[in-house]
Formats: C-alpha cells, sequence, structure tokens
C-alpha cells in the first residue's frame, strides 16, 4: 500500500481521535443559561406550581429571598447510564481505529497496539464521575399587574438549559425575547 495514503489515513485518524476526546469532555461540561419567562398566572399560584414542579423533579428549596422573591433550588443530576456505554463504545472505535492505522504503519507494534482499546471504558468512567453534580436553579419572580382582574408574571430563571427547557414545556410558559 502506498505510504502517503497510509499517512495521510493516520493524519484522518488522528484528527477524528482529538474530536472524540473534545467530544467526550463535552459531555460533562455545565450548561447555565439564564431565560426570562412569562405566565398568565398570579404570583402566588405559580410560586406553588413552581414549587411542585421541582419537588417532582427531586430539587429541594435551598434559600428563600422574600425581599427579592427570589427561590433557588438545589438537586443532583444523576449521569445516564446511555451516555456513559455510548462513550465507551465510541472511544472503543477510535482506539481501534487508532491501532489499525498504527499497525499498518509500523508493523513492530501489531502484536500490542491493539490493547489500548482497552481503555476505552476510561471514557464511560470519567463521564460517570463528573456527570453526577448538585445543579441548582434560581428563580426570581416579578408581577406585571394587567388590570384587576388579569395579573401575569414574569420569571428569570438561571439554570441548566434542559431544565430550563422542560420547565417551560411543563407550565406552558412563554419566552420573553
Amino acid at each position: 500500500m502506498n505510504t502517503t495514503i497510509l499517512y495521510s489515513t493516520f493524519f484522518l485518524t488522528l484528527l477524528m481521535f482529538i474530536g472524540l476526546f473534545f467530544f467526550i469532555r463535552a459531555s460533562v461540561k455545565e450548561r447555565t443559561e439564564k431565560l426570562t419567562l412569562m405566565a398568565e398566572i398570579s404570583e402566588d399560584s405559580l410560586l406553588s406550581q413552581l414549587k411542585t414542579y421541582f419537588a417532582q423533579r427531586a430539587y429541594q428549596v435551598q434559600s428563600i429571598n422574600a425581599e427579592d422573591n427570589q427561590v433557588t433550588f438545589q438537586g443532583m443530576v444523576r449521569p445516564s447510564w446511555f451516555l456513559a456505554i455510548f462513550l465507551s463504545i465510541l472511544a472503543a472505535v477510535g482506539f481501534f481505529c487508532l491501532s489499525l492505522v498504527i499497525t499498518y504503519l509500523s508493523p513492530a507494534f501489531s502484536p500490542w497496539i491493539l490493547v489500548i482499546t482497552l481503555l476505552s471504558p476510561g471514557a464511560g468512567l470519567y463521564y460517570w464521575k463528573k456527570a453526577g453534580r448538585l445543579e441548582k436553579i434560581s428563580l426570581k419572580l416579578e408581577p406585571i399587574p394587567l388590570s384587576e382582574i388579569e395579573e401575569q408574571t414574569c420569571i428569570t430563571v438561571i439554570g441548566h438549559r434542559d431544565e430550563l427547557s422542560e420547565l417551560q414545556q411543563a407550565l406552558s410558559l412563554k419566552l420573553v425575547s
């Protein structure tokens, strides 16, 4: 086989492996966002709905600041078995591809280079240890009186982006741009 092709394949495999490394690192990255949402109900009824919603999702009230109408919830985020297994499989494929290319480039390494594939469960373990963490969600409620009959509440929420999208869908909140 042409050595130019082997070296270019090695280079592309190395680039793939670097991308895989950053993908595994990004799987545990914290993704905190700040959203402003609008509810068509009063502040008191919204607060009770929020407490019920977060209690169902295993969050607990950490602090309440009555002066600023601010509530902070805290809960444990569990890692996903599926993602841990998926990352391990991706790492195994990446290590296997790298070892095959190295075997073609240098046949002297061929008996031992496939052993690096056994490092692949480390990706799942890395994710498992880093992904389980305490997550905080901070809410600030601001009532907006429209009339004596109607009332809206503006909520400023700081938390994980997936949790914020779930909250928005579950309570039918509108995003304020």
